[in-house]
């Protein structure tokens, strides 16, 4: 999601997925984690130089939002452009995933409007019809899933009416999806009617639990909202993992923070990533600090891969808990203060999408 340069809101065991899938279980240490950062945080950077300074930084890939200043899904020649950008990842050997979370690429004045649960059908269909426009795009880049969210309920709408509305929007986006080979991965979003791990798990039932129906896991998020603690959320999420988002996060409060500058203990978080056999990309997202995007992409992954090396331990010898390794050079949380579990959730925003 991309975040307004606001002050933050105070927020008031299954089935292993399809085989060979991007988020498929595997064994555990079967390969390195592989980190990218968001184009959402690059905004002053053109598409291709954004790129290339990820390639050159040593980023496994990137998580490529849809918008006017990058790739704008709705302009002309959206096959050619893409056709442009799948060769450039190409020749500088980064993976993708497609990103839907650009503020006004629909609506100028509503931020991240309209939305798969607005009352007027029409409104719904542009924004499942930017849905399949990403879902094409993706397969064009090779990318290893799309993400979205379900969008905040509007005012004076029930919320069984809303679910409804959510998985009937999304049922020809799946339909695409399915027929591209590619997931779509779907992100728990504070304050969004969609918030939660047990919200997917709604969906996912209430849609019959389709094969190309993933999770987007938004660490910060688990942080912010989540009854378990982050690690926990990444174990229990395991299944259905098709994209991982991360940064920094204190609980309660929704505002995406470099690392450091929060509460999460990542080693653990990061052992637990690499224990599913997670292989998609688990992409830096700092929208809020873009205009200083280059600076913050160079620390990020130091400060990542730092993690995951403290964290290697912990796989070693199994142990599995949550605060069990202590974080790394430059880590957010110290060695001695233990993290409570499970914790009460916290009440979401109520304007729901990243400030």
């Amino acid at each position: 999601m991309s975040p307004d340069h606001m002050s933050p809101e105070p927020l008031p065991t299954a089935p292993a997925g399809p085989a060979g899938s991007p988020g498929a279980p595997r064994h555990p240490g079967a390969a390195p984690l592989r980190f990218g950062y968001g184009t959402n945080g690059l905004t002053d950077l053109r598409l291709d130089d954004a790129l290339a300074l990820l390639a050159d930084l040593g980023y496994d890939g990137v998580g490529l939002t849809l918008d006017h200043m990058h790739l704008d899904p709705l302009a002309p020649d959206l096959a050619a452009r893409t056709r442009r950008v799948a060769h450039r990842l190409q020749a500088l050997g980064l993976g993708v995933t497609v990103e839907t979370g650009a503020r006004y690429v629909l609506d100028p004045r509503r931020k991240h409007g309209p939305s798969l649960l607005d009352p007027d059908p029409d409104d719904r269909a542009r924004r499942a019809g930017l849905l399949l426009r990403a879902v094409r795009v993706a397969a064009d880049l090779g990318a290893h899933a799309v993400h979205c969210f379900s969008g905040t309920v509007p005012a004076g709408t029930d919320p069984d009416t809303a679910w409804k509305r959510l998985a009937e929007a999304l049922a020809p986006v799946l339909d695409a999806a399915t027929a591209a080979g590619v997931p779509l991965a779907v992100e728990p979003e504070p304050g969004h009617l969609l918030a939660t791990l047990d919200d997917f798990h709604r969906l996912r039932h209430a849609l019959g639990d389709p094969d190309a129906l993933g999770l987007t896991l938004d660490i910060g998020h688990c942080q912010c909202l989540e009854p378990l603690p982050p690690a926990d959320c990444v174990r229990a999420a395991a299944p259905w993992l098709r994209h991982v988002q991360i940064e920094d996060m204190r609980r309660g409060v929704h505002e995406h923070l470099p690392f450091g500058d929060g509460e999460i203990d990542f080693p653990p978080v990061l052992a637990a990533l690499a224990a599913t056999g997670y292989q998609g990309l688990t992409v830096v997202e700092l929208p809020r600090h873009s205009h200083a995007g280059p600076r913050f992409a160079e620390r990020s992954l130091p400060f990542l891969r730092r993690a995951a090396t403290t964290a290697a331990p912990a796989r070693a010898t199994g142990d599995r808990g949550p605060g069990a390794v202590p974080a790394p050079p430059g880590g957010s949380r110290p060695p001695d203060v233990p993290r409570p579990a499970p914790r009460p959730a916290a009440p979401a925003t109520p304007e729901g999408s990243t400030p």
